[in-house]
């Protein structure tokens, strides 16, 4: 059981998160768009931390998962906890694929394939935008105020 809590925030909270996006992060992770490839902020970032989400600021993935995938988004072999990233058939562009969203506040993520690494044989597929980045030593964003494990030091 993850020790954040996955409360979707309430209306008031959403609304307020949503209004400091810019119209691409909207795009993106209201929308289910999907930024250009090679072009985001987090693709060659080397720094340790923790990935979260742009929107609420869950903890989505580790730097220490990341891999270079060659595909131009940054990619994952694992996530922070499987309880933290949910699952959607997605069959929008003519193909079946796997949409992954935040598990806390439903915001697009980008997809999971079956041709990553070991150990999980996963890549897991992010737009950079729908990413928030927190460094070793520092604390996790917390936008919606929540504390207990929300406020920890990143790993």
């Amino acid at each position: 059981m993850t020790a954040f809590d996955l409360t979707p925030p309430d209306a008031a909270q959403r609304a307020t998160l949503i209004a400091g996006l810019s119209p691409d992060e909207a795009r993106v992770l209201l929308h289910h768009g999907t930024e250009a490839p090679f072009c985001g902020v987090f693709l060659d970032n080397k720094r340790a931390g923790v990935y979260c989400c742009r929107l609420c600021g869950l903890p989505l993935f580790r730097s220490s998962t990341k891999f270079d995938s060659g595909t131009g988004w940054p990619s994952f072999f694992a996530p922070f906890d499987p309880a933290h990233v949910r699952q959607i058939r997605d069959t929008s562009h003519g193909m079946v694929r796997t949409e992954i969203v935040c598990a806390r506040c439903d915001s697009h993520l980008g997809h999971v394939f079956p041709d990553g690494p070991p150990p999980t044989f996963e890549r897991h597929c992010l737009n950079s935008v729908s990413l928030g980045f927190a460094g070793h030593g520092e604390r996790y964003p917390n936008p919606l105020g929540r504390g207990g494990a929300e406020a920890m030091p990143a790993d």
